[in-house]
């Protein structure tokens, strides 16, 4: 199937209706992946989806935020993690200006994103695009929602900012969190926001909430790979748990290579063709 041998010891694959069904039954995993070696360790950890975010304009890119992003971009890192997936559920990111112009480009786009691989897509924001989400249900695309700190909005939101502690933003935000459920959303990202309306969200949907930066009672939880591991430098956001520091392991590796190298110990003689 899709040119890979099906295994009779191969995990058990995560599929749309297993992260649907997890809903008070357990919790969900989500890490981003943006490559073949991140993509494969996140799915070897066992983690449900694998979100191939268009966070990586500023992780992989080095961009100030994820506005840049083109869907060729996401469309080839996709391409990447689905490759090297067995387990998790792959779910590509809908970038600026993919979705918010016509139904047209929204199909087109959500397309090239499942023919990349991904299994799902996700679309930040509630209110019209509600409606995108459920034209993509609709010809047979599942979505994945998020709402709360989007940050392809945060030139309106005014950077970025924790959303939701107000009565009036946490009353909208409840409310497009209903409506992205009714128009066919199987789970939804709830980032910036107060513990306390992210459980009030979750006690009310039927569908799974995956949290980041919105408390412990979320059905999930969601972190950028390179913020888990210690390869993002030294300034993280509040909600971010380091459970690694590669970067330093990284940086004393490179150190050891230049001076083995600079007093002859690099390469050996084992390390040489005869």
């Amino acid at each position: 199937m899709g040119g890979r041998s099906i295994m009779k010891d191969a995990p058990k694959k995560i599929t749309v209706p297993i992260v649907r069904e997890a809903k008070g039954r357990r919790k969900l995993t989500m890490v981003t992946a943006y490559d073949a070696p991140s993509a494969r360790i996140v799915d070897e950890a066992g983690v449900d989806i694998a979100l191939v975010g268009d966070s990586l304009g500023m992780v992989i890119q080095g961009k100030p935020d994820t506005l840049g992003v083109t869907i060729d971009q996401m469309v080839y890192h996709t391409e990447m993690v689905a490759r090297s997936t067995a387990r998790a559920l792959v779910v590509g990111d809908m970038p600026f200006l993919s979705f918010q112009i016509s139904d047209e480009r929204t199909i087109e786009s959500a397309g090239r994103l499942i023919q990349a691989g991904a299994a799902a897509v996700k679309l930040e924001g509630g209110g019209r695009t509600a409606e995108r989400n459920r034209l993509l249900r609709e010809i047979g695309i599942p979505v994945m929602a998020h709402l709360g700190l989007t940050p392809q909005s945060i030139h309106q939101m005014g950077g970025y900012k924790v959303q939701g502690r107000d009565t009036e933003t946490a009353r909208r935000l409840l409310d497009e969190a209903k409506r992205v459920q009714d128009a066919g959303a199987f789970a939804v990202v709830l980032e910036g926001m107060p513990a306390a309306l992210a459980t009030q969200m979750t006690d009310q949907l039927a569908i799974p909430t995956i949290g980041i930066g919105a408390g412990s009672h979320c059905d999930g939880q969601v972190l950028v790979f390179h913020d888990l591991v210690g390869l993002s430098g030294d300034r993280t956001p509040t909600f971010v748990r380091r459970y690694a520091d590669l970067r330093v392991t990284a940086v004393e590796a490179v150190k050891k290579f230049k001076a083995d190298v600079e007093a002859g110990r690099f390469p050996s003689e084992g390390e040489s063709y005869k």
